[in-house]
């Protein structure tokens, strides 16, 4: 097999591994459902990682190890303490994942930042020269790569856009604040809100197809946290000089009935000339991006 890099991308809700070629190709890939673990048995969610490590990298030895994870993270320390593994908190897993894949250096990175990287790689960030990638799923996260190059900050969290107040006086937020885009946009937040109104629907999933049908409250539900997204994507464009909004995970998997009250929104809100200019595209890579965001990043380190 050519040089590649092993990689792991971590979520609440599944555990990915690929290898993945320099060139950014998918070589092999594997997943499995995040386990569900209570505080204090990290273990429990760390065996299901290292095992699945140990499956992709089978008969093979990888160049470097990227490790892509939901936050908050630590980069000086290794660790990590995501808000939706809840057994997880400073967790080694730098570590644990060097125990298991030895002799081979392993990087961090934040999942959201991951993604971004990857869709600037190889996929719809492409030729971008200053790029916000957003992940809406059951959290939202968010990305940045700056004049070409990627930028997570010190401590690896730059461009977690899910937690730009956009309603101070709104509802809590598992961060501790009020009115963060994410107690509005994500999937579940969003299914809350409509049921508050009268929706019955399961799922996410669903209000997407019912907004697709014409619903009026499914509808409403993705206008608001369109608006929500557009005043966030706004904010980050003016500070930081974008020219492309790349946005990816679950709920923009719902296509226009996401993508099209939002760019209408930010056209509302961009009223500067160099705002103005942003592009918002759906990203390419689906749940890919993060896999081949990990390997870049650790090629460039």
């Amino acid at each position: 097999m050519s040089p590649h890099v092993l990689t792991a991308d971590i979520g609440g809700t599944k555990l990915a591994a690929a290898l993945i070629g320099e060139d950014g190709t998918v070589l092999r890939r594997r997943e499995v459902p995040t386990p569900a673990a209570p505080p204090g048995r990290a273990d429990i969610v760390g065996a299901a990682l290292t095992g699945l490590l140990r499956q992709v990298a089978a008969d093979t030895t990888p160049t470097a190890v990227g490790v892509a994870s939901a936050g908050p993270l630590d980069l000086l320390a290794g660790t990590v303490s995501p808000v939706n593994i809840p057994a997880w908190r400073d967790f080694p897993i730098l570590a644990e994942v060097g125990e298991a894949i030895p002799g081979v250096p392993c990087f961090l990175v934040g999942d959201a930042v991951a993604a971004a990287v990857g869709e600037h790689w190889t996929g719809a960030g492409g030729g971008s020269t200053s790029m916000l990638g957003i992940v809406v799923s059951t959290g939202i996260g968010g990305g940045l790569v700056l004049e070409g190059v990627p930028f997570e900050g010190p401590t690896g969290n730059a461009g977690h856009i899910g937690h730009i107040i956009v309603d101070p006086g709104g509802a809590p937020c598992p961060c501790g604040a009020r009115g963060c885009v994410e107690t509005i946009a994500s999937g579940p937040s969003m299914v809350r809100w409509a049921r508050e109104r009268g929706w019955g629907g399961p799922d996410a999933r669903a209000l997407a197809q019912a907004a697709h049908d014409g619903a009026a409250v499914p509808l409403a539900a993705f206008a608001r946290a369109a608006d929500a997204l557009a005043s966030a994507i706004v904010t980050v464009a003016a500070i930081c000089d974008l020219d492309q909004a790349v946005i990816g995970g679950g709920v923009a998997a719902a296509g226009e009935v996401l993508f099209g009250p939002l760019r209408r929104a930010i056209g509302e809100r961009a009223r500067l000339g160099f705002v103005r200019r942003l592009r918002v595209t759906p990203a390419a890579l689906g749940g890919d991006g993060g896999l081949i965001g990990a390997a870049r990043m650790a090629l460039l380190r």
